[in-house]
């Protein structure tokens, strides 16, 4: 566990132009994108066998009081690899960036569909959580690692993981973040798996965060960010960390200013 070194300080927005402002206004739901590509509901991607995609609910205002326990769930990325000390991973930082306490949950490797290298996939690490931990928020990362595997049982692990989740914690508030690119271009995979969430998200009328939609990683600053180095094997650098602990702490405060908005009419 990490809590905050300080109490919880809550950023000033910065004036956004009136188009933005226009848009933020009719941002609907589960996915956050970049202020100038929103949309008002999730990607409506169909599954990969041709079946429909989930209609969306509409997510409830979210709330992280200061001083709240978060469960970050994830992989490598959550476990804090290639930042000088796992404990600088962003899933840590996020705590003094949110005045949180934040319990860490990464195991290198793992994903929906692929075991780890210290532990199982996704849905079996979510049986052995400890339902005394009684979360109040939990954040649900990645992953990456299931590309090679995807499609193929994908979205049928989502669900019976996601399902554990809320039987272990149903008083929990759930934020799905979504993969980040470990390499540019964004591999194929990596986006379809981000649409998939990002519906599956929207159908239980949870937050989805989309980094790739975001544009959190781009040409520009992925050496900045991304350790390609033999030792960080393209996961984020110390510094990277530090970045996206930020951009993260920015969408969830961001959230918690959003109000619920009705569904759209069938």
């Amino acid at each position: 566990m990490h809590a905050p070194d300080r109490p919880r300080a809550r950023r000033m927005w910065l004036p956004l132009a009136g188009a933005a402002l226009a848009v933020v206004a009719v941002c609907a739901v589960a996915l956050v994108r970049p202020w100038g590509m929103a949309e008002p509901t999730a990607p409506a991607t169909a599954a990969d066998d041709g079946t429909a995609a989930a209609a969306s609910i509409p997510p409830a205002p979210l709330v992280i009081a200061d001083g709240a326990r978060v469960l970050v769930f994830g992989d490598s990325w959550v476990y804090g690899s290639a930042a000088s000390e796992p404990t600088l991973g962003f899933a840590y930082r996020l705590a003094d960036e949110l005045g949180v306490e934040t319990v860490v949950d990464g195991v290198r490797g793992s994903g929906y569909l692929k075991p780890g290298i210290d532990g199982p996939a996704y849905g079996e690490r979510i049986a052995a959580l400890d339902p005394a931990l009684d979360p109040d928020v939990i954040v649900v990362e990645g992953s990456i690692n299931d590309r090679k595997l995807y499609p193929t049982g994908y979205r049928d692990a989502v669900t019976s993981a996601w399902d554990a989740l809320q039987t272990r914690y149903p008083d929990a508030e759930i934020v799905i973040l979504g993969p980040a690119p470990q390499v540019l271009p964004v591999q194929k995979a990596t986006r379809a798996i981000d649409a998939d969430l990002a519906e599956l998200a929207a159908a239980r009328g949870w937050w989805y965060v989309s980094p790739i939609g975001e544009g959190w990683i781009t040409d520009a600053d992925y050496l900045d960010i991304i350790d390609t180095g033999p030792v960080g094997r393209n996961h984020p650098s110390t510094s990277g960390h530090a970045y996206l602990a930020q951009r993260l702490a920015e969408d969830l405060e961001r959230l918690e200013q959003q109000p619920a908005v009705a569904a759209d009419a069938p």
